[in-house]
């Protein structure tokens, strides 16, 4: 793995590092204290989040009898968390890792703790959660690039792998919790139960991590611009270098269009007629993400991953298509679990994406990938709401599966090892003052 390396300059010409043969197992990644304690507490984190979710969801119709406010209060934090990856990212590598993390939890408490106590109107319920939510993308930003500091080689794929296993399988749980929670001692005190659990985060990571200083003031960088300006102009050098910018089309594009099928799932199971249920289709998409990662996070070799990479994204799309001839619910879920196992294409390009930015931003590039995913699923599920008011829901899914090969195909010689390569050019100094964004082409 390269040491820093400027963003705005192409280092694909020059030799690439060995990908081991050896896959990394679960025993490498797990005997490492820190990734224990990163798991560990971000699975806590996920439960609370979900509970937190279901339960706002739950108060605010309640107390209003608005379907519209209850669905708002389910999806609230997801524009903040946008706005919040294209404005502060910057602060992921400027203030250290373990402070952001917990500092995050600690404000996601004294949330939790107002908003169970009951004194907040709806309205207010929401603005509070969506103005904390701007924050979620610099914690996520820290936590995940502090994976490639506390675990290397193969592992450090594996490692991404198992926290997608784990976003995934806790909110199964947290659902789970969270419906039983609403049931024994209603929204409140599912709510203080929450409090406990954004606590319990803060105290695994203060105890459990090393203090790690910021990334840039580690690359020895002068005087800096606002977190404002800076996350603009750092995200804006990701962009305009050609080699990063594919590495983020290629993990936004082809996932998130599919996710346009799934906005679609409950009316394509309406539509079957009764006794069919949405929740198989969606437990089905989710449980064949988990396996695909698991499967080829685990047991691939690292170079075959990513020459598989572009046919792991292949599948993604060519399974859907036979929802033109909609399915009855088994064979739909079959094939939803199918075609969501090849999420998996995206731990191929894991390394390379490591590789290819400036270690002193990794922080900032890790959560433009976030907040290009979350984007482009929303359009992606926006648009196939839509679209299912004038065509049938079947025909928008096998839609969505065509979108998603359609990406798949353009960005191919991206997707696959060693495929553009563009000449190398001499490294640009770093500045030392806040500057313009590096726009040259190359």
């Amino acid at each position: 793995m390269p040491a820093t390396r400027l963003a705005g300059v192409d280092n694909t010409s020059m030799s690439a590092p060995k990908v081991a043969d050896r896959p990394a197992t679960f025993r490498d990644v797990f005997a490492v204290t820190e990734f224990r304690v990163v798991f560990a507490s971000y699975g806590i984190f996920m439960i609370g989040e979900t509970v937190k979710m279901l339960a706002l969801s739950v108060l605010v119709y309640e107390r209003t009898g608005s379907g519209l406010l209850a669905a708002l209060a389910y999806v609230t934090g997801f524009l903040p968390h946008a706005l919040g990856g294209l404005f502060l990212l910057a602060l992921a590598d400027r203030w250290p890792a373990r402070a952001l993390i917990v500092g995050y939890d600690l404000v996601r408490l004294v949330m939790v703790v107002v908003l169970a106590t009951g004194a907040l109107s709806p309205s207010a319920m929401l603005g509070l959660v969506a103005v904390v939510a701007l924050f979620g993308p610099v914690s996520s930003a820290s936590r995940t690039a502090l994976l490639p500091e506390m675990l290397r080689g193969d592992a450090y794929v594996l490692g991404r792998s198992l926290l997608t296993v784990a976003a995934g399988g806790t909110q199964v749980a947290g659902f789970a919790v969270g419906g039983l929670l609403l049931g024994l001692v209603g929204p409140y005190g599912a709510l203080w139960l929450t409090a406990a659990t954004c606590g319990l985060s803060a105290l695994l990571v203060r105890f459990g991590l090393t203090h790690r200083p910021g990334r840039v003031g580690r690359a020895g960088d002068g005087p800096r611009a606002g977190a404002f300006r800076e996350t603009l102009r750092v995200n804006r050098q990701l962009l305009t270098d050609r080699r990063i910018r594919g590495l983020l089309l290629a993990q936004w594009l082809p996932g998130s269009l599919l996710v346009g099928a799934e906005g679609v799932a409950v009316p394509y199971a309406a539509d079957l007629g009764p006794g069919a249920s949405a929740g198989v289709l969606l437990m089905a998409g989710a449980g064949g993400m988990l396996v695909g990662d698991l499967l080829v996070g685990r047991f691939m070799a690292p170079a075959r991953r990513e020459r598989w990479t572009p046919w792991l994204a292949l599948l993604l799309g060519v399974p859907m298509l036979a929802f033109l001839a909609r399915p009855a619910l088994l064979p739909a879920a079959a094939l939803f679990a199918v075609a969501t196992a090849g999420f998996a294409y995206q731990l191929g390009l894991a390394r390379r994406f490591l590789d290819a930015v400036p270690e002193a931003r990794r922080g900032q590039a890790f959560g433009l990938v976030s907040t290009g995913m979350m984007a482009a699923q929303g359009l992606a599920a926006a648009g196939a709401g839509a679209l299912s008011e004038v065509l049938a829901p079947g025909v928008v899914m096998a839609g969505a599966g065509a979108a998603s090969l359609l990406a798949t195909l353009v960005l191919w010689p991206i997707l696959a090892p060693g495929g553009r390569r563009h000449p190398a050019r001499p490294a640009e100094p770093t500045p030392t003052a806040p500057g313009p964004a590096v726009t040259a082409d190359h």
